[in-house]
């Protein structure tokens, strides 16, 4: 697929990852992208600059009811990029790490189900389309630091591979982003910023991850290594199609 032409929903799309990614699909051509943020204030700056390119839309990925609602109003989207999550800088012995934990996957995977659950029957309607989900590196390494964020990114990494064998039924494609340190206001949480590469590098790699059908990416240099070492792995078992 090419983004010229089509119409784009991306979640948190008002900074960060989101924002890159919404500048490198109006700048690919898409016709019109879904800004899904929070609060449609946070989206005024973009409309300002984009006019009616893009169209603000509330979805809080804790609130089940944003992203139903979201689903009947963005009828006609047929690339939905779930970008938007959340990080904790927890251990498991920490004392709020359950806490933390619960937050996370509310967000990272619960949201990521929900927003299936809401736009495969959208994506079906259209076409099929891609549904592409922001995971991480963290999904296939953990780090102690943010041990829950990666448990998280982990589950829903997992949930993404069943995704791609059940939505690849109804003909939608579907695509597993893993950015290393991202130059993010989370990546400035987690205390990486000395190594983080711009986001745009993650934008880039998803206008190239439509373009060659990958179903796993790897945006920034760190990730680029280590996928490079999981290729094999991700080739014989994860795309493999047994677990069908």
């Amino acid at each position: 697929m090419k983004v010229a032409g089509k119409i784009a929903l991306v979640t948190g799309a008002n900074r960060g990852i989101g924002k890159a990614i919404v500048d490198s699909f109006i700048a690919e051509g898409a016709s019109k992208i879904y800004l899904a943020v929070r609060d449609l204030a946070l989206a005024v700056p973009q409309v300002e600059r984009y006019g009616d390119r893009v169209v603000p839309i509330v979805i809080d990925l804790s609130k089940p009811r944003t992203v139903s609602l979201a689903a009947k109003q963005a009828t006609d989207v047929e690339l939905v990029v779930n970008n938007a999550g959340v990080l904790r800088r927890s251990s498991p012995l920490d004392e709020s790490s359950i806490e933390d934990l619960t937050y996370e996957l509310d967000i990272n995977v619960f949201g990521l189900m929900r927003m299936a659950q809401a736009f495969a029957p959208v994506l079906k309607a259209n076409g099929g389309g891609v549904f592409l989900q922001l995971n991480s590196i963290a999904s296939m390494q953990t780090f102690v630091a943010s041990s829950t964020y990666a448990a998280s990114k982990a589950a829903a990494y997992s949930m993404t591979q069943a995704l791609r064998l059940q939505l690849g039924q109804q003909g939608t494609r579907v695509v597993s982003i893993h950015p290393g340190p991202i130059a993010t206001d989370m990546a400035a949480d987690a205390g990486i910023m000395d190594i983080a590469e711009p986001a745009g590098v993650v934008a880039d790699c998803i206008i190239e991850a439509l373009e060659s059908g990958v179903f796993h990416a790897y945006p920034d240099a760190i990730a680029k290594k280590l996928g490079a070492e999981y290729a094999s792995f991700a080739q014989s078992i994860i795309e493999s199609d047994i677990p069908e």
